[in-house]
């Protein structure tokens, strides 16, 4: 797929931000004022990029203070881009649910998720065969946030990813325990302990079973919007370590 920039503008800390598309999905790149840089992939729920905007540039300007470069794509059913029936009866499937009060079933959250990391990943990964050629982007490649199972399956299937910092904040599949067994690069897991959506003891089993020799869990007390703005300083120094 073609990458083309279809805006440009600089911020006021220097960073340039450029709008792209790549086939006929919309994305942005951020690339600090000391570029060439490492490039960090920015995971978000899917949402859509204009409501998720001012939480991915803030990350996107942090990460370009620490020397980095940083990218999203739009997911798959998202924003503007074309829905399919399969995924809005999960949703609405989720929803009802948790208004009622009731556990979510494996067979939501499998509707749910699995399909849109069986989409989202390959366009990641198109996503990186054109981000890699360009002169602003130089060095390995992590991936930060988002939905933890697509997190999960770029991991392994993905070599030029060499650390992810993950967010244990969204349903987690039954399958993906088997390929988060499977990961190996370094981890930085954050845990919000009274995550009102999230299984806490699910996000720990996940963790246990996630193959890497090097995997830290960052926890603190709070909900699911409640992180702490000081939880990036760690994060920021894994992502340090493992890329430059």
């Amino acid at each position: 797929m073609a990458l083309h920039f279809t805006s440009e503008k600089r911020l006021d800390d220097g960073v340039l931000e450029r709008e792209f598309t790549l086939g006929d999905i919309p994305g942005i790149l951020w690339t600090p004022a000391s570029a060439p840089a490492p490039l960090i992939l920015l995971g978000h729920p899917p949402l859509g990029l204009h409501k998720m905007y001012p939480r991915l540039a803030a990350r996107a300007r942090s990460a370009a203070a620490e020397g980095f470069a940083a990218a999203t794509i739009e997911l798959p059913g998202s924003g503007d881009r074309p829905r399919w029936a399969a995924a809005e009866q999960a949703r609405a499937d989720l929803r009802r649910a948790m208004e009622a009060g009731e556990p979510v079933s494996d067979e939501i959250i499998d509707a749910l998720i699995l399909p849109l990391v069986d989409k989202a990943v390959p366009e990641w990964q198109a996503a990186l065969d054109a981000l890699l050629p360009l002169p602003e982007i130089g060095g390995p490649v992590g991936y930060s946030g988002g939905v933890i199972s697509i997190g999960i399956r770029l991991a392994v299937v993905e070599p030029r990813i060499v650390a992810a910092g993950f967010f244990a904040g969204s349903f987690v599949p039954r399958a993906m325990f088997e390929e988060a067994r499977q990961v190996t690069i370094p981890l930085h897991v954050l845990l919000q302990w009274d995550d009102e959506g999230n299984d806490r003891q699910a996000a720990l089993d996940l963790f246990d079973a996630f193959g890497s020799k090097e995997k830290t869990l960052n926890a603190n007390m709070g909900g699911h919007t409640g992180v702490p703005q000081y939880a990036g300083d760690p994060a920021a120094r894994f992502f340090t370590r493992h890329l430059k």
